[in-house]
């Protein structure tokens, strides 16, 4: 537990910093949304992008953990999806909850710990992991936030406008420039690798602190605030492993130096990213960030249980 705890430890202090900072004016009320869309349009995508253009194919092409972990992200995403996306709930802010429950922390801490509990050989089974969160989860996440926003109802205007939106999205053209790396073949210039090195670096710290900045802002709290909040956490923390070792176990029958690694980044607490996009896109951030907070304390005790009696 203390391992899980040291690594867990500098997630709360970066939230503790952004909520000090802004209690105290140091900075001012929209300190979180500025910093949010530094993280957005410029930290996240630099990150996306280098993910991907550093990856290479004969690497992470482990068809049974892709469709293991893949699959289990796609089923509590959908099981969120449909019951959050009820009665008036709007679809933007149901697929907002519904990233929530699916989007684990794999950057911040899926390497860290993945390094810690397997050692060197759960790299790769780290970065696939990262790859199909930020990127895959995330996209559908962003291309069902942009449906949901559209007021037009013919068909084919809808994709227009869909489509233009989604064209200009820095979060989904930065991974799909990245791609060009791996697929032709070809490397990063070294000062262009340092350049992304750095600016990809800072969207984690920064969206913790951005996190910390809006939890200081006084807004009451609701009963349905905490259902939902519940909710999230108890499909990302119980539902999202449960699927990913159901389903590389006895459906895609991984070996278990691929099994216990899938199952452990499923166990991860949700990361920034569905507070991001609902900052983002002006929707309501509250169960969102609840959900992050309460996630990450609770998954020191979950990730504790399943490292000391499921592996």
């Amino acid at each position: 537990m203390l391992s899980t705890l040291l690594i867990v430890l500098p997630v709360f202090a970066l939230i503790l910093t952004g909520w000090v900072v802004r209690r105290t004016g140091v900075m001012g009320p929209h300190a979180a949304g500025e910093l949010n869309r530094f993280v957005v349009y410029l930290a996240l995508p630099a990150l996306l992008f280098d993910i991907i253009a550093r990856a290479q194919l004969s690497e992470i092409w482990q068809p049974g953990l892709i469709s293991a972990f893949g699959l289990s992200c796609v089923l509590v995403f959908a099981v969120t999806l449909a019951i959050r996306w009820r009665g008036p709930r709007h679809l933007a802010d149901a697929a907002i909850d519904a990233l929530g429950s699916s989007y684990a922390n794999t950057g911040y801490m899926g390497f860290p710990l993945a390094l810690a509990a397997f050692g060197s050989s759960a790299m790769t089974p780290t970065l696939i992991a990262s790859i199909i969160t930020v990127c895959v989860i995330f996209a559908a996440a962003i291309v069902l936030v942009e449906v949901g926003l559209q007021t037009e109802r013919r068909t084919s205007q809808l994709i227009w406008k869909v489509g233009v939106s989604l064209a200009k999205n820095p979060l989904l053209v930065a991974p799909l420039l990245g791609a060009f790396f791996p697929l032709t073949g070809t490397s990063l210039p070294d000062t262009g690798a340092s350049f992304l090195k750095l600016l990809g670096g800072a969207a984690s710290p920064c969206a913790l602190v951005s996190l910390g900045l809006f939890l200081a802002e006084k807004r009451e709290s609701t009963t349905s605030d905490l259902g939902a909040v519940n909710l999230l956490m108890g499909m990302k923390l119980v539902l999202h492993p449960l699927a990913a070792w159901m389903l590389g176990k006895h459906v895609f029958h991984l070996p278990p130096s691929l099994l216990h690694p899938a199952v452990l980044l499923a166990a991860l607490p949700t990361g920034t990213g569905p507070f991001m996009l609902a900052e983002y896109y002006r929707r309501e951030a509250s169960v969102t960030a609840k959900a992050i907070i309460g996630s990450t304390l609770l998954s020191i005790l979950t990730i504790t249980v399943y490292l000391r009696f499921g592996t």
